[in-house]
């Protein structure tokens, strides 16, 4: 029995107390309990250390997936060096930031067709353009977000700026859009600067493939259509309703300038805004957020696509300016496109409505609050962005037309 005992792996401890117990000592039956409670300490504690060592393992696994995770993402964002150099050869003209804590971060969206995917979209010319341009400004609270969009059409004055191969555009009055083409991000930066007097904290360009992506990486976004769309340029063809678009579809769907709506920028800019205040809801859902499964495949996509600041350009610098973000409620995350009316030179381009625009600038600069309404709504101009006078009393501010992420397209 010794023997046996000593033979199911003990140290041999077991064996020389029982061997040792003295004649009048405990008889076999207490004997055999203390070395049976002896062999289940030492059982337990072998098991304590195996799974401790399991854990250890584990977490290890666990943060170098983690950073694997972490580095990929991180990784993937594209910093825009060149801009920034060129923007701090002009500090001295640049307009300071008047609010602490406010943020204004402008958001470009690229139609380069050099990118994996992009060449359907057109033959690649060697220059991007921005097709989409929009002011994002965060409120120093972080109870609010306005996005303001700008006509690619707008005539503006568009200062000397570097090109890539290092020559130099001459100063024109042109439309928005030529300052990137010309001198990429830096350049519209600077344009825009001049037009408002707002300082941009960030910016940020996406592409065409990283859109779609992250549409797709969402399982789609949710839009209201008044009226089946069929739209061959596009290659998009949809029922009225509520309509789930993929990436392939909503890029048909921001994009489409001549076969949806009234053929206008206008019209366009209108459905982009919807489409985001759609997406942000989305993004927002607790479907997404709290679902690392969904979750990493948007952000991978989203990450993809953006080439920014070189302070942005990193997980942690993007985590920075979304924090504030969670908080505001879809209703307080506005669109609105800035007052313009047709130019008076081409009705083909775009001019500011004043003094409209400059009280919308003047809000922004100053972190006052923007409210936006439904063009339909009463005292609103209908279609047009401006606002409705501030001396008549019938709103304390002015009022912009345009909606919120919370407003149901369809309701």
């Amino acid at each position: 029995m010794v023997v046996g005992t000593h033979g199911c792996g003990t140290e041999g401890d077991v064996s020389g107390d029982d061997a040792g117990t003295p004649s009048g000592g405990p008889g076999p039956g207490a004997g055999a309990s203390a070395t049976g409670d002896g062999l289940r300490r030492r059982r337990r504690r072998r098991r304590l250390r195996l799974s401790g060592t399991v854990v250890t393992v584990l977490a290890l696994a666990a943060a170098g997936l983690g950073w694997t995770v972490y580095s990929r993402l991180d990784g993937n964002i594209t910093a825009d060096e060149a801009a920034a150099a060129e923007l701090a050869r002009y500090e001295e003209e640049r307009p300071t930031a008047l609010v602490r804590g406010a943020q204004n971060v402008l958001v470009i969206g690229s139609d380069s067709r050099s990118g994996d995917g992009n060449a359907r979209y057109g033959r690649d010319s060697g220059t991007e353009r921005s097709d989409t341009t929009i002011l994002l400004h965060l409120s120093a609270g972080r109870d609010s977000a306005t996005a303001v969009s700008l006509p690619r059409d707008l005539m503006v004055d568009v200062p000397g700026c570097h090109r890539p191969d290092g020559s130099r555009t001459e100063p024109v009055f042109t439309q928005f859009n030529y300052a990137f083409g010309a001198g990429g991000s830096a350049c519209t930066i600077r344009t825009l600067e001049k037009l408002t007097g707002i300082r941009i904290d960030h910016h940020v360009v996406v592409d065409f493939q990283g859109f779609k992506e992250m549409v797709d990486a969402l399982d789609g976004v949710e839009v209201c259509l008044r009226k089946p769309v069929d739209d061959k340029n596009a290659e998009l063809k949809l029922p009225a309703g509520r309509v789930t678009l993929d990436g392939e579809q909503a890029l048909g769907y921001v994009r489409a300038r001549k076969s949806l709506g009234d053929g206008s920028d206008t019209d366009r800019m209108d459905r982009q805004q919807r489409f985001l205040g759609a997406l942000v809801d989305k993004v927002q859902s607790d479907d997404v957020l709290l679902n690392p499964v969904k979750l990493y495949p948007v952000l991978d996509a989203a990450t993809s696509s953006l080439t920014t600041d070189p302070d942005l350009a990193s997980l942690r610098g993007l985590y920075g300016l979304m924090r504030g973000l969670r908080g505001i409620p879809t209703e307080r995350v506005q669109f609105l496109t800035v007052p313009r009316e047709p130019y008076a030179g081409d009705a083909n381009r775009d001019q500011l409505v004043e003094p409209d625009a400059e009280k919308l600038f003047t809000r922004l600069r100053t972190d006052e609050p923007v409210t936006v309404a439904a063009a339909d709504e009463p005292d609103t101009a209908a279609g047009s962005g401006n606002p409705r006078d501030p001396g008549t009393g019938d709103s304390p501010t002015p009022t912009f037309s345009g909606n919120t992420a919370g407003e149901d397209a369809c309701g």
